[in-house]
This record gives structure tokens, sequence and C-alpha cells, in this order.
């Protein structure tokens, strides 16, 4: 067992050993310009990226006509709902979201209310669920759009993206799903599950990082969406730039490899996440799953610790990297927006750390990790006088903290 133990695969994963021995010819011997059409060199590297294409279309139930090659989720997520605002801006200006996604959609979403756009914030239930009926109550004859997260960075909570895709249709609504974490990790059709637009990135389901993709319906309906960034022409205009070769045959390889280990995966993880759980609740009282404990990511466990303060446990970890939240916004001090949406009170949110397991994760070093942090929950609770009045019965809520 090497230490220490990395449990935050929903934030970012290591680049598996296939992918990188898929990448590395790409480098150097066979570097060519995929846009190069009059020489071997440039013919070698297009067809990599054709087959890339393919891989990752087939991992979610496309054609790789409708496969748009980004930098990552963020930049997919700029291009769908940007791009679809600014094409779909003559049939209406109403865009439904909801209060617990990813700040790439939220500052996207603020971004477009600053240029005349009205953006619906959905609240979720207090799992961080959005349902179906809570979106229709919000559509209305000018929405051109829903952005949806299909399953939580922070909680793992998944949303009922197949009923929503379908209501959506029913209504001649197009229908964005930020799938992040949820490709690779759960069956995805984007047929069957009704999704027009949809990103993904690589270095989520262990491929290189700098690379992602957006799925772009072709047919039924087939969507349009306004370029964000000029020049060249590439993916079909949507998005010019010289394509990342090396990066796109590790993310095609690394959708080839979760399509075929994707049960494999998802056991492991669900056992492991199972394991550690298990023990965590044995050995600790007050302490909560936040999300929904049975619809959610397999391997993603979000949990809060009362009576302490979720940084100091995370210093307290000698030798476990985890994250108190979304690691893109790990450096703020404002309790989680996704917790708060749900209604989790400022002390838990506070308390809560986000554990994920990946496909290299041990029972050994899950074990570890969770002896680690059940001491280091034992020991800063002998430091909380709370804690203390709590375990003598005393009802915190009846204590008049002010003295008057």
């Amino acid at each position: 067992m090497n230490l220490p133990i990395y449990l935050d695969f929903q934030a970012t994963t290591p680049v598996d050993q296939r992918v990188l021995d898929a990448m590395l010819p790409y480098f150097s011997a066979t570097f060519g310009n995929a846009a190069s059409r009059s020489h071997s060199f440039g013919w070698a590297a297009e067809e990599a990226v054709g087959r890339a294409r393919k891989q990752i279309a087939d991992l979610i139930g496309a054609s790789p006509k409708e496969i748009v090659f980004t930098s990552g989720s963020t930049e997919g997520i700029n291009l769908a709902l940007k791009g679809a605002a600014e094409m779909y801006a003559a049939k209406g200006k109403h865009i439904i979201t909801t209060q617990v996604e990813h700040k790439a959609v939220l500052d996207t979403c603020k971004r477009l209310e600053q240029e005349g756009y009205e953006v619906t914030y959905l609240k979720p239930d207090k799992t961080g669920r959005v349902s179906a009926e809570v979106v229709e109550e919000a559509l209305r004859d000018d929405t051109i759009l829903v952005a949806l997260l299909w399953a939580s960075n922070e909680i793992g909570t998944i949303n009922p993206v197949r009923e929503i895709g379908k209501l959506c249709h029913e209504r001649g609504v197009l229908l964005f799903t930020d799938a992040t974490q949820a490709v690779g990790k759960l069956p995805v059709d984007v047929e069957s599950d009704n999704i027009d637009l949809l990103c993904l990135s690589a270095h989520k389901i262990y491929g290189p990082k700098g690379v992602g993709a957006l799925f772009v319906r072709r047919r039924n309906p087939r969507v349009r969406l306004v370029a964000q960034m000029d020049g060249g022409g590439h993916e079909r205009g949507m998005r010019s730039g010289t394509l990342n070769v090396p990066g796109i045959v590790g993310l095609g390889a690394a959708c080839n490899i979760c399509q075929e280990d994707f049960q494999k995966d998802l056991d492991h993880g669900r056992g492991l996440r199972d394991r550690f759980e298990k023990q965590i609740f044995e050995a600790l009282d007050h302490v909560y799953i936040n999300g929904d404990p049975e619809n959610r990511l397999p391997q993603a466990s979000n949990i809060s610790f009362a009576y302490v303060e979720g940084e100091s446990l995370i210093m307290g970890f000698a030798d476990i990297a985890v994250s108190s939240g979304s690691a893109c916004t790990s450096a703020s001090l404002e309790p989680s927006h996704v917790l708060r949406a749900c209604d989790v009170g400022d002390e838990l949110a506070h308390s809560s750390i986000r554990f994920s397991f990946g496909r290299l994760t041990s029972a050994e070093e899950v074990d570890h990790a969770a002896a680690q942090v059940i001491e280091a929950v034992k020991r800063l609770r002998e430091l909380s006088p709370l804690y203390e009045m709590v375990q003598e019965g005393i009802d915190l809520s009846t204590i008049n903290w002010s003295g008057h």
C-alpha cells in the first residue's frame, strides 16, 4: 500500500496505463495535424481522431458525426449553453437549470442573464434530486433549453434524466446534460435518454486532462449551435482550433475501456464505498450521508461529521487525499452551494467530506482510510464542548447562546 491514499476520484483520475500506451505514439512518431489533408502524417492523425470519435460515440449511444471535441466539460458547457441560447433566441430567451449545477453551468447562466436571457433556477429536494414534475411546472412557451446535471459532482445524486428528456422533447425544448460524472459510471444512451446536448471530460474517466467532448444531436431534432470560437472552421464550424490528437486518442481509449470494464468498475467502486461507509457508521454517531443514499453514483460518498469542522478534519488526515466539496471551488470558505440547496444547515455543510473510490483503489487502502477518519473524528470531538453537551443529553436547540 502506497501512501498517501487518493480518495478524490470525482475531482480527477490518474491516466490509465492502457490510455497512456495508446497516446504515446501521437506525441512524436505520428505527430501530424489532423487537418493536414495533403500527406500521410495528416491522414494518420485524422484516422486516429476518427477512431476516437467512434469510441466516444459508442459509449454514449451516439453517431461519431455528433461528437465535437473540446478542451473539457467547462468549454463544452459554454459552447452548449451560449451556442444554443444565441441560435434559438428568436424562439425565446428562457432557460431552466437547477441550484445544484456545477459552477461552470451556474456562471454561464449568470453571463446569459447579463445578456438579456431569463434563467429559472430549480430547487432540488433534500437529496439533491430534481423531478420531472418540478421541471414541467417551470416550462414556458418561451423556454428554449433545460440544463440539468446528470449526477452531482459533490454528492453523487442522480437525476431522472430520461423522464425529463422525454418531457422536454414533447414540449419542443432542448435538454443539455452535464454528464461529466455520469459517463463511464452509469449507463448512458443519448437516444433512449432523450438527450440533445451532453458534455464529458477525459480526466474523470482515467484519460488525460485538457480534452473533452460535446454531443450535439443531428436529427429529431437537429441541434444547431452558434460557435463561440472562430477561426478555421474545425469540428463542423462549431469549435475551431487545431485538434489535440494525443489527448483525443486518450479520450477515445478511456471511453473504450469504460465500455469494456463497465460492470467490473461499477461493482468494484460500489463494493469499496459500502465497505468504507459500514466502518464509519459502525464506529461513529452523528454522521450523515448527503444526497440520495439509494440513487447516487456507485463509487461516491459525501458524509457530514457533526460537531467537527470539515477543514480541520481534512488537516487531521495524515495520508488521505479527499475534498470538502467540489474541487473547482474548494478554495472557498463558503458552505457548499449544493448542500445549501438541499437544506443542509451551515454547521453540517461545513463538516462534510467527499470521498470517492477508483479503479485501482484497494480494500486495504479503504480500511486504512476509514481507520484514520474514525480516529481523527474522535480526536476532534474530544475537543468539542458541543459534542460533550450532546453526549450528556442536552438539546442544543434549546440553549440561548446570546446570554440574554
